[in-house]
């Protein structure tokens, strides 16, 4: 049976992927919602306005949208179908991409609801990936002591003495 720590891993890293997937595919074609698209173009025109060096160096509002957009989908499959190290590397880069994209809300002023999922999903993958790299917890191997042919407990482990704590 799977433990809590991983059904709660599995739940997260599915969810938060999806929700990826759904959000960069929105930012990427208006397929799924024209009007969620053209308010997409309209929010990265603004965040690009209010920060003239992304225009010095090349970057349109359309270039930082799609590649944002972009990883978004990558991480959000990754999150969804990769197992292993790979989904703790697209969840710390989506967590940067969040408090990027907190950046640039706070640049142009938006009132908090127009940022405030960004802020809850930053907080889950705060908690996913700070839930994956806890260590699994082992339970200790029970050693049984054989005296005259009676298996029993062996002392020092059937309990703690009084007052102090077992370090392993």
């Amino acid at each position: 049976m799977a433990s809590p720590r991983t059904i709660t891993i599995v739940a997260l890293s599915v969810a938060l992927g999806l929700f990826f997937v759904f959000m960069g595919t929105i930012k990427l074609t208006p397929r799924l919602s024209r009007d969620a698209y053209n308010e997409m173009k309209r929010a990265y025109k603004s965040y690009v306005r209010a920060l003239p060096m992304l225009k010095k160096i090349g970057v349109s509002s359309i270039l930082l949208r799609k590649s944002i957009g972009a990883l978004e989908v990558a991480c959000g499959i990754v999150m969804t179908l990769v197992p292993g190290r790979p989904k703790d590397v697209a969840n710390f880069l989506l967590l940067l991409l969040v408090l990027a994209v907190l950046f640039f809300h706070q640049l142009v002023g938006d009132p908090l609801k127009r940022y405030a999922h960004a802020l809850v999903f930053g907080i889950l993958l705060t908690c996913r990936l700070l839930i994956a790299r806890q260590p699994e917890e082992q339970l200790p191997e029970k050693r049984i002591l054989s005296v005259n042919g009676d298996e029993q407990p062996l002392i020092h482990e059937a309990a703690p003495e009084k007052g102090k704590m077992k370090v392993s």
